[in-house]
């Protein structure tokens, strides 16, 4: 079925995220241009620099997709980057934006992937988690937006205490520490900041039924705004436990009133799929999933 991006429902509560979005600025960002802090990783034929490298294109063909990734890892802090997605037909690409400790089967990650569509249909963003080489935790938001007209900030904030992953600053998943609980959680592995755009047709869309339309190649996304705020690895040894570190002050244990009503919205209107409700996978949920907000 295919949903419209601007229902009638969300204009209210639409209107009430941008407003939140625009006022509620808790870190005070510092965007920087691309070779401040990132490297081409693969395919330099496919990325290109805009606007004096405070911008980048990133192009899948045929022939290739491409990414980039962050010149240094690090444990802890807030990182974010806008992007503009594929317009039109994009089923089968996928573009992703995440964090990777790069260390095989015991490696932390934190993904951002924004999974393509047919067009007139709504962009879904899959998150997920792993840690300690632990994964199968997606969780699958449509986006209130058509994120392919204008950049959109994306951003991931990583404590001792949890991650929050951010759509224009509106929450739209939180993953606590439940160690207590014998879950694990990524607190001492370092990881670095990643990108990549790609052909993803055998899963991306409605599970690989629908494939990637290659005449409509080559296909654009852009990257602007790169801002990383964290403790850098290698880098002083006291940073990652600091509890001075602002990204450990009180403000970020917890989600603030707004944001929480932000996040129980996007949770009971935009959300299509979450691992914590699939019994074919997990009759009985992970503990996690009891752990709340």
């Amino acid at each position: 079925m295919v949903v419209s991006l601007f229902s009638s429902r969300n204009v209210f509560f639409t209107i009430s995220l941008c407003l939140f979005a625009a006022l509620y600025r808790p870190v005070s960002s510092r965007p920087a241009k691309f070779e401040d802090d990132f490297r081409i990783a693969w395919s330099d034929t496919h990325i290109t620099q805009i606007d004096g490298g405070r911008a980048i294109q990133l192009k899948l063909d045929p022939s290739s997709g491409c990414g980039f990734a962050s010149k240094k890892q690090y444990l802890f802090g807030r990182v974010s980057m806008k992007i503009k997605l594929i317009p039109g037909d994009s089923a089968g690409t996928v573009a992703a934006f995440y964090m990777n400790s790069d260390t095989n089967s015991v490696r932390d990650e934190l993904d951002f992937e924004f999974l393509g569509n047919r067009s007139g249909q709504p962009y879904t963003v899959q998150t997920n988690v792993f840690a300690h080489g632990k994964g199968d935790r997606e969780q699958r938001v449509n986006l209130w937006f058509d994120p392919s007209r204008d950049f959109h900030e994306y951003a991931i904030s990583w404590n001792h205490l949890r991650i929050v992953f951010y759509v224009d600053n509106v929450p739209i998943r939180v993953y606590k520490n439940n160690e207590a609980r014998k879950v694990p959680y990524p607190r001492f592995q370092p990881m670095g900041i990643y990108s990549t755009l790609w052909e993803a047709d055998d899963w991306a869309t409605r599970g690989g039924i629908e494939k990637i339309n290659w005449s409509g190649a080559p296909f654009y996304a852009y990257y602007k705004d790169f801002d990383i705020e964290g403790c850098p690895v290698p880098g002083p040894t006291y940073c990652p436990s600091n509890p001075k570190n602002w990204w450990e002050g009180s403000a970020y244990h917890q989600l603030s009133p707004v944001e929480a009503r932000s996040y129980r919205w996007v949770r009971v209107n935009h959300m299509v799929y979450d691992y914590c409700t699939d019994k074919s996978r997990f009759p009985v949920p992970p503990p996690e999933c009891s752990a709340g907000i």
